[in-house]
């Protein structure tokens, strides 16, 4: 069965202009880009989106990473896709990423480190209801 998952492309990556590198690499391992979009997060957006870390020392970093900037997002869809994704990014800290995952191929900030994916389907669901309101979640999503 498919899969889906959300990812989004942080500020820096739009800056360094790795957009299409990156994109690419999630179409050639086979998934399909659903929706797609560039938006700009506010910040009430962000705190939104990352209420799950509120309370750590780094939630006022991850927010001042992303609020008030242009980001990229993308919901994917195939087989496994969630732990497909987050094998391709890589791990959080890029300086522990393995090389040949994006994280480990671009990234040198575990804070700004180019790219969030979601790392379950109660994950994706929480998020693409923030980046993408309009997008129909499939019945097996739903509540």
């Amino acid at each position: 069965m498919d899969e889906y998952t959300l990812v989004f492309l942080k500020p820096s990556a739009i800056e360094r202009g790795l957009v299409g590198e990156i994109i690419s690499r999630f179409e050639r391992k086979g998934l399909e880009i659903v929706a797609l979009k560039s938006l700009y997060m506010t910040r009430e957006m962000a705190e939104e989106f990352y209420s799950v870390h509120r309370g750590k020392h780094f939630f006022s970093d991850l927010i001042n990473t992303v609020g008030e900037k242009k980001i990229v997002a993308f919901i994917l869809r195939g087989r496994s896709a969630i732990s497909v994704v987050r094998a391709l990014v890589g791990a959080t800290d890029p300086v522990k990423a393995s090389p040949g995952t994006i994280r480990g191929d671009y990234g040198l900030d575990i804070t700004d480190n180019l790219i969030h994916a979601s790392d379950s389907p109660e994950s994706f669901v929480r998020e693409a209801k923030i980046l993408f309101p309009e997008f129909e979640l499939p019945s097996e999503y739903s509540d």
